[in-house]
């Protein structure tokens, strides 16, 4: 698996979680890296991005909730949610060109 995430889970209306993803590919620094989610029923839609010289960009669902940034060292690309909503319930997934993590799961209930 080229895209590794983890970190979903189960949360209340409000709480926070960080999602990770690590990237065994070479060239991390230069590859533009993001986050998906797709609710059941709905269509994947991209959460956030950031590109490899730190730009990002947001859902407007999701802007001044989560952030996504990197650590170069680690290979890793993060995404921090907080003041989740029931509506953020989705399986997670991580991509960056052609290649997608695995998904992980996240769920807020009210």
């Amino acid at each position: 698996v080229q895209l590794q995430a983890s970190g979903g889970g189960s949360v209340q209306a409000g709480g926070s979680l960080r999602l990770s993803c690590v990237d065994s590919r070479s060239y991390f620094r230069f590859r533009n890296m993001a986050w998906w989610r797709q609710a059941p029923g709905k269509q994947r839609e991209l959460v956030a991005s950031i590109s490899s010289y730190g730009t990002t960009n947001y859902a407007d669902s999701v802007k001044g909730r989560f952030t996504i940034f990197r650590d170069v060292a680690k290979s890793t690309v993060y995404l921090q949610m907080n003041i989740l909503r029931p509506e953020d319930t989705a399986v997670y997934y991580c991509h960056s060109q052609q290649d997608w993590g695995q998904g992980t799961q996240v769920t807020v209930s009210s």
